[in-house]
């Protein structure tokens, strides 16, 4: 691809406003995002093309900004990284004690002059590590009856075993999600949980490769990556530095795309209804979803299974009542033990195993104080617009689809947006892949 010039943005000057739905041209504060789509607006003007299609031009617009210009995601902060010797209880310490959810792994095994797809093996997430753990407490429990004592063991340490011994008791009479929940609950304290390292776990669900951009990519790039290559976020790497530089997320782009409202390319993009726009639809009979009188882990082994980061709870009509997403997780965590005694943490299941669905979210509202897991609905007929402004406001990438009567009729996603937004030229990534694609099976959300 073409090498583009740098460019640097001004510091962020506004944090913490309420969003108003207005022009930024005509409103009194500034953002950085807002200045990205002017930017687009001004590219867009120059272009002296009437042949070209609006989206034609759009992708011409994108493909002229480097993603130096993207706003920063932290304040200058060193961007975290987890070993790959590093155990999953000791990742998860350092997840926890820099209140980050994701982190590079880097390679301890690269050399110093290695390239950045050897120093890096991939991005692992705290919720990929929980839902790993649970699917281990499925096979723990699955297994209990088939293994003797010493063999279950020894692959899973005691406590886990006297956990899904107890589960399956006969005169305890608990169903399969009961087991399951015992032995999830155990296996924090394992030996399982303090002694897998974090490259043992690669290629499970939600880890995702370490794909990095280069300042000198272009948004064109970084907005096909989110979307047809189905990445959750891209790290900006400085060759010169030799840093990470930046991380650009699903939600950040969300972000600055309605701080684009007002400026004319976004509005004439962002006035057309989903119908009008042709944007592909998970049908409902696809749709993954839990009821809400279901057990809340069902909700989560669903995930992993089916391979998505959110599914919808129903109550007995089939109406949408809430949503849980794979880092709604952490709901089943105890608050976080002194840093001196974080070897004892142990995921709180055992005491929520009985939680249906509807319990679960009832139980992560009071305990948070705030709104936690409603679900982000529109309908066919709403604006592009609107379903990005809902986006942002919920910090959400998903949003589904209801009928007039709050029937679910199907999902969509921000991939789904910006496929609509910008395409990929024939060509366009040349060997950019090299080293890194295919990308590890089940990191696709």
């Amino acid at each position: 691809m073409q090498a583009r010039r740098e460019v640097r943005t001004k510091e962020e000057q506004w944090r913490g406003e309420e969003r108003v739905v207005e022009s930024p041209l005509g409103s009194a504060r500034w953002s950085p995002e807002a200045e990205i789509g002017m930017r687009v607006e001004d590219i867009w003007d120059s272009l002296d093309q009437p042949q070209l299609s609006d989206r034609d031009r759009l992708n011409s617009c994108f493909d002229a900004i480097p993603v130096a210009s993207f706003p920063h995601t932290f304040d200058g902060a060193q961007v975290v990284e987890i070993p790959s010797d590093a155990t999953l209880a000791e990742a998860v310490d350092i997840l926890s004690r820099h209140r980050i959810i994701t982190a590079p792994v880097r390679n301890v095994d690269a050399p110093d002059d290695a390239s950045w797809i050897d120093r890096y093996i991939g991005v692992v997430e705290f919720a990929g590590i929980a839902v790993w753990l649970l699917h281990q407490s499925e096979a723990a429990a699955a297994r209990a009856d088939d293994l003797g004592a010493d063999e279950l063991a020894a692959k899973l340490g005691t406590v886990a075993l006297e956990a899904a011994a107890a589960a399956r008791a006969p005169d305890q009479q608990q169903s399969a999600e009961g087991a399951v929940a015992e032995a999830f609950g155990a296996l924090p304290s394992s030996d399982l949980f303090n002694k897998t390292k974090v490259k043992d776990i690669s290629g499970s669900f939600r880890w995702a490769p370490f794909l990095a951009l280069q300042s000198s990519d272009t948004f064109l790039t970084m907005l096909l990556l989110l979307s047809k290559y189905r990445m959750k976020s891209l790290p900006v790497v400085d060759i010169g530095e030799g840093t990470i530089s930046n991380v650009i997320t699903q939600a950040a782009v969300v972000h600055m795309l309605a701080e684009c409202a007002g400026l004319h390319w976004f509005e004439d993009w962002g006035a057309k209804s989903l119908t009008e726009l042709g944007l592909p639809m998970i049908r409902p009979s696809r749709l993954v979803k839990v009821r809400h009188d279901e057990p809340a882990l069902k909700a989560f082994r669903l995930m992993r299974k089916r391979g998505v980061g959110g599914i919808p709870v129903v109550d007995h009509a089939g109406k949408p009542t809430g949503s849980i997403m794979i880092k709604d997780v952490k709901h089943l965590l105890p608050p976080p033990p002194p840093q001196k005694h974080l070897h004892l943490l142990v995921f709180g299941v055992s005491s929520l195993w009985t939680l249906t669905a509807q319990e679960f979210i009832a139980n992560a509202r009071q305990s948070s104080g705030e709104k936690q897991m409603n679900i982000v609905t529109c309908k066919k007929e709403e604006s592009i617009k609107e379903i990005i402004f809902k986006l942002d406001a919920e910090k959400r990438q998903r949003i589904y689809v209801v009928d007039e009567q709050g029937n679910l009729d199907g999902l969509i996603t921000l991939r789904d947006i910006i496929a609509k937004l910008v395409y990929e030229p024939p060509g366009y990534f040349g060997d950019f892949f090299n080293g890194v694609f295919p990308l590890p099976q089940n990191s696709r959300v």
